[in-house]
């Protein structure tokens, strides 16, 4: 829009449009005319460029025509979803009036701002995901968190020690929007990171949004307490700002009480197995790591849910695995009540298949959006409630009987629906069509002024002719006088007092009556009156029903917790998985375990299992070494995966399996920059590595894929050997799985208390070799490196002298000066030997067997060997001998 523009010379409309979009300067303004959303200036040029829109212009009293565009209003769903996604925030400015009764200018308002994290629309969000909007505040010490699904109706409150757990909340609930205060955006949040791996950038809100006392008020305000101990909030001080802010934020964009938001719930770090960003990028939970997509996740294999809710369900339990042996166990009870009552999971699976997703449809009902067809769907999944209950009444299992006690079965609800709403009602609300017959008596009466209107008119027509004797008595209609008793000239001397007459015509008069009028007025008003009627009847249902929001969400969570414990029942006997035992003391120990997504990817019974046991002491590292696609990273991955299905509550793929409680599960697995930020796949390496040796605790489990493989052999070799130390001595109890190529560290077996070694047995035919995916004890003395870039179609040229090079390499054998270290590193200490371990010595005793020096010395042996001594004089050879060792000198 031009500054300069004179505000005076523009049309009342567009001086009204102008000032709406300056109190909305930060949203697009979807300005309502008639059938359309108008954008005009600056903001028709992004519409039109972001939704391929044709840009017009409007003639509103400047001297060039203001820029424009429109999306019918009857399709503004799917323009709105498109442009929200993109990161705008869209001002609805709605008709408040009927166009056809104002006087002047059409009264208009802003009904509510969308935003991405605040999108309540049908067709917005997919079903089996949430949308979360999370709003942050930095404190002196602290992160307040709050994070909100408005169309659920779900909020969390937690406070956290740093940036690194701020990161770990935004890759668990992959939020849609970041909202924050100003201490936050220029506390060290790295805001880069934020945009290339979430696709978030922080939008900081004013400072009075994060004023504790309005925050408190909020609060307490909106949940009807006189203080936030009644919340459980009483230690969350920063969150408890948070999650002021954020209420206020979303009261203020969507201009409406949340009455959908019915509890709040304080999240403690310390209550769930945590996962950070990196074990749920790395363990594919829920999505595969290059291609994003659900298909090949373990999240895949799992959902078997039959309800939007049940998939959001099952999805959260993935992301926060229990810490508790008597929650955990009390799930697996469930799911195996389950797995022997087949008839009984298939009854639930098929009443859960009629059950519609409760928590968005009373989101749209609370906020008034929600359609008859919504009614309807709300009534249609209250329909299959008491069929569930049923099935799960007497039922022995805890779980499962708290769960049909915490359903509430709503039949006043599904009757009000049933007797207010007909069966397929259009999805436009004012329409009409809506409300079934016997409801009201006045849209009965409506409605059959429309149907019987003329046999009505012909009624009274009839009773008149009798009661005043005129026999040729019509009821004639026109356009400009409307209905109107017609008598001709002969008997005009007949006609009652009571008939005021109304048109004169040739051949005789035209006459109206009270009762004419009044019935006219009916047959003429019928249908226009019918669809308000009818649309208020709907709004009052419809609020009633909201009234009902906790009982309806009190239901639905226990539909959702069920659909997720049948869905783990079901992929247990579909995928022939074992019940686990869960226990406390720190063993990790499983027969015959198997890789669940690649076992399910595969299709067939190929899969070689494996066995695995850890306990924290005596076993505390399995070092596993291997050839290149052996399956070491599979082996490590499917272990982890079966620990943390066990937490969760699933059965697991395996012969047998007896899990210990793990605090966190850290991976290190693969290599990727970090280009965003600058950082190489050895930093990232690194980084990442740092993160696990400072907060692994004794009941953490580690998975370490290939540490230091991202520099030069030695220093990715001291790097690996020194990291391994380090657990021993600091990380005791913790179980770790270590993946090396560098074979020279399995000679710490033995020498440091708790590492074993395990390799993957190979079968060699001439130059062939058989990978068998079997875990042995041992250690492998080939990696097969040259063979697998045969079978990758490396060049034979390049293979061939890579097989020479690496022979050359064996014959100089640099190994044994390493295998001297680990015996001196691993020595008991004297007193005339406390040096031993100094840091210079090492890297001596690493220079004189460095691959580049071995090279030089291969090149004067082989000039040696290629001298004819024969035709050598004496003083030719001395002189020979004397350059050698000027050289070897030189290198030194």
């Amino acid at each position: 829009m031009p500054e300069d523009i004179d505000i005076e010379a523009l049309s009342p409309m567009m001086q009204h449009y102008l000032q709406t979009k300056e109190k909305y300067k930060d949203t697009i303004l979807f300005y309502r005319l008639g059938d359309f959303y108008e954008m005009f200036f600056e903001d028709a040029k992004i519409v039109s460029k972001e939704l391929e829109l044709t840009l017009t212009g409007k003639n509103c009293g400047l001297k060039e025509r203001a820029p424009m565009c429109g999306v019918p209003f009857h399709a503004v769903d799917n323009y709105l979803n498109r442009l929200v996604s993109k990161g705008y925030k869209v001002a609805i400015c709605e008709q408040l009036e009927d166009p056809k009764s104002a006087k002047g200018i059409v009264k208009r308002d802003v009904i509510r701002i969308v935003t991405p994290g605040t999108n309540i629309n049908a067709t917005a969000n997919a079903g089996d995901e949430n949308c979360f909007i999370v709003c942050a505040m930095q404190d002196e010490s602290l992160i307040g968190l709050a994070v909100s699904d408005v169309t659920t109706g779900e909020f969390y409150v937690s406070e956290l020690k740093d940036v690194r757990e701020f990161m770990d909340c935004i890759a668990r609930y992959s939020p849609k929007e970041l909202i924050c205060n100003k201490g936050f955006a220029i506390g060290g949040i790295d805001r880069e990171a934020l945009k290339s791996r979430f696709n978030l950038t922080p939008d900081i809100l004013e400072a009075h949004y994060f004023d504790p006392h309005e925050c408190e008020r909020t609060i307490m305000g909106h949940f009807k307490v006189k203080s936030l101990n009644g919340l459980g909030l009483h230690d969350l001080s920063a969150g408890s700002i948070a999650a002021g802010a954020l209420f206020k934020y979303i009261q203020d964009t969507q201009m409406a009480d949340l009455k959908n938001i019915t509890h709040i719930t304080p999240f403690h770090m310390g209550k769930y197995m945590l996962l950070d960003s990196f074990a749920l990028r790395n363990l594919e939970l829920t999505e595969t790591l290059r291609e994003k997509q659900k298909r090949g996740s373990l999240l895949w294999v799992l959902d078997h849910t039959r309800t939007a809710m049940g998939a959001r369900k099952l999805k959260s339990m993935l992301e926060q695995p229990l810490i508790d042996v008597n929650e955990i166990d009390r799930r697996l009870s469930a799911v195996e009540e389950l797995c022997e009552n087949i008839m009984l999971r298939d009854s639930i699976r098929e009443s859960l298949n009629g059950v519609y997703d409760l928590e968005r449809l009373m989101c749209r009902i609370s906020f008034a959006s929600a359609n008859p067809r919504d009614l309807v769907s709300l009534k249609e999944s209250i329909r299959n409630i008491p069929a569930i209950k049923s099935a799960l009444s007497g039922n022995k299992d805890a779980l499962l009987a708290s769960l049909e006690a915490q359903m509430d079965s709503l039949t006043d609800i599904f009757e009000l629906i049933e007797a207010a709403i007909v069966d397929e009602p259009p999805i436009v609300q004012k329409a009409g069509g809506i409300i079934k017959p016997g409801f009201s008596k006045e849209a009965d009466d409506l409605r059959d002024a429309g149907i019987n209107g003329k046999r009505w008119l012909s009624d009274l027509e009839e009773k008149e002719r009798e009661r005043t004797g005129i026999k040729n008595l019509k009821i004639k209609f026109s356009k400009v006088f409307g209905y109107a008793f017609e008598v001709t000239n002969s008997f005009l001397n007949m006609v009652p007092p009571e008939y005021v007459r109304k048109q004169t015509l040739t051949g005789g008069e035209r006459f109206i009556t009270e009762e004419l009028n009044s019935l006219a007025d009916t047959i003429l008003n019928s249908e226009e009156k019918l669809n308000q009627l009818e649309y208020a009847l709907f709004d009052e249902v419809r609020a009633r029903i909201a009234a009902n929001v906790e009982r309806v969400q009190n239901t639905a969570a226990a539909l959702a917790m069920l659909d997720f414990i049948q869905s783990l029942s079901y992929t247990a006997e579909k995928n022939n998985y074992v019940r686990p035992r869960i226990n406390d003391k720190g063993i990790l120990k499983i027969k015959g375990g198997r890789h669940p997504v690649v076992e399910r990817m595969t299709g067939d019974d190929a899969f070689v299992k494996n066995d695995l046991y850890l306990d924290g002491q005596d076993r505390m590292l399995s070092l596993i070494t291997g050839p290149n696609m052996a399956g070491k990273s599979t082996y490590m991955r499917q272990n982890a995966l079966i620990t943390l299905m066990a937490c969760v509550g699933s059965f697991v793929p395996a012969d047998e399996a007896d899990i210990c409680i793990v605090d966190r599960i850290f991976t290190r697995v693969g290599a990727s920059d970090d280009l965003s930020s600058g950082q190489s796949t050895f930093m990232v390496e690194m980084t990442e590595v740092a993160n696990i040796l400072r907060n692994a605790t004794n009941r953490s489990l580690l998975i370490l894929d290939e540490i230091g493989r991202g520099t030069s052999t030695f220093d990715g070799l001291s790097i690996a050997w020194a990291v391994i130390e380090y657990i021993c001595a600091h990380n005791r109890g913790s179980k770790t799985l270590f993946a090396t190529h560098y074979h020279e560290l399995t000679e710490l077996e033995g020498k440091l208390k708790g590492i074993h070694n395990y390799c993957f047995a190979v079968r060699e035919r001439g130059d062939d070799v058989i990978f068998l995916r079997k875990v042995i004890e041992g250690s492998a003395d080939r990696s097969y490196g040259i063979h697998v870039a045969r079978l990758a179609g490396v060049p034979d040229e390049v293979v061939k002298r890579a097989d020479e090079l690496l022979r050359e390499l064996i014959n100089n054998d640099i190994i044994e000066g390493i295998k001297e270290i680990a015996d001196r590193e691993t020595a008991p200490e004297t007193p005339a030997g406390k040096s031993a371990r100094a840091e210079a010595d090492v890297q001596e005793e690493f220079y004189q067997y460095s691959i580049f020096d071995t090279m030089k010395q291969t090149d004067i042996e082989r000039e040696i060997l290629g001298l004819d001594l024969s035709r050598t004089t004496p003083i030719e050879a001395l002189n020979k001998l004397y350059e050698l060792q000027d050289r070897l000198n030189n290198n030194a």
